[in-house]
């Protein structure tokens, strides 16, 4: 994170998470197992111990049939709402790979816009498929990006643009010798 960019309250998240998870009537092992991820790390996220990744976000937010901008974010119910750079949430990734949330929280939208960078040659892990009916849309702003949808493997270059059906696993790599900047949307439907 730069010094411009908000913390992630860790806090806050946990209790997002919380109570998300409390509203949907699930206990720490039910949502633990949905997220694919240890009932340990889970504890510690929702007691703001410990500082998740964006592939464990994107993992407890599947598994809450929401977006990961929903677990870091307040709701911001208004009719229009303006989000400066500087209250842009950014979620850090292993290798140095950064998410700035552009989008607002929003009641009763599952929809999600973010910019991820990745530097040269980090790959940034395989995302889980999100439930059907989701759509995500994505445009590389700058550098080479080569996205792997299920066993389908797309290169993407600078001003390229996709759409993919949400409800695949999809994984994103940086294999070129610049960093690769994307916007990324995605509308999520929550599962009944």
């Amino acid at each position: 994170m730069t010094r411009d960019d908000p913390a992630l309250d860790l806090a806050a998240l946990g209790l997002r998470i919380r109570a998300m998870r409390k509203g949907q009537s699930l206990t720490l092992a039910e949502l633990a197992g949905r997220a694919e991820i240890s009932l340990s790390m889970l504890s510690s996220v929702e007691r703001g111990e410990k500082a998740a990744t964006v592939l464990v976000l994107h993992r407890i937010a599947t598994g809450l049939g929401t977006s990961i901008a929903r677990l870091v974010e307040d709701e911001s119910p208004a009719r229009a709402v303006v989000l400066r750079r500087s209250d842009q949430v950014v979620v850090p990734g292993p290798g140095d790979w950064t998410r700035r949330i552009l989008s607002p929280v929003i009641p009763g939208v599952e929809f999600e816009m973010m910019q991820t960078t990745i530097p040269p040659g980090v790959d940034t892990g395989t995302y889980g498929p999100h439930p059907a009916g989701s759509h995500e849309y994505l445009m590389v702003e700058a550098g080479t990006l080569t996205l792997t949808l299920d066993a389908e493997t797309h290169r993407l270059g600078a001003g390229d643009s996709i759409y993919y059906d949400g409800a695949c696993r999809h994984g994103y790599r940086n294999d070129g010798e610049a960093p690769c900047r994307y916007v990324l949307a995605m509308m999520v439907r929550r599962p009944r």
